[in-house]
């Protein structure tokens, strides 16, 4: 691990997923970022992870279609004001739509928190992962 000109210790890939896995989960909240032609779009998502790739449960939509065959980008952090350090990782990667998962592909994915989730996943393969770990200074 080697740290940057900003103080930030730079993760390893394997770190990366491994932190990401730890975060999935029922309450986990992770960011998708994807281009369309009109301006760049960002949506939170709940999300699971499963043979290192990320799952997001979605509905039928603009952005579900928008993602499907494109790079896309997820974004996770963390923040632990108790140990006095927070981490980000970015995933990079080539999305595919899954229109009629099978129930085991949903149960993949903790269910959303919104009220009515979409039937669909989209799952994120991990081309690229970089992260950064920091420690939290409190303004004087």
């Amino acid at each position: 691990m080697w740290i940057d000109a900003e103080g930030s210790d730079v993760l390893s890939a394997p770190e990366c997923r491994r932190l990401v896995a730890m975060e999935a989960g029922a309450t986990a909240i992770g960011r998708i970022g994807v281009a369309t032609d009109q301006a760049p779009v960002v949506v939170p998502v709940n999300f699971g992870v499963h043979d290192n790739q990320v799952y997001v449960r979605v509905g039928q939509g603009f952005f579900s279609h928008a993602a499907a065959g494109a790079l896309v980008a997820f974004e996770v952090d963390h923040v632990s004001t108790s140990d006095g350090e927070a981490w980000s990782v970015l995933v990079r990667g080539l999305a595919r739509l899954i229109e009629s998962p099978a129930e085991e592909e949903l149960a993949m994915v903790a269910r959303p928190m919104v009220p009515k989730p979409g039937d669909m996943l989209l799952v994120i393969r991990p081309d690229v992962l970089t992260g950064r770990r920091f420690e939290l200074h409190r303004a004087p």
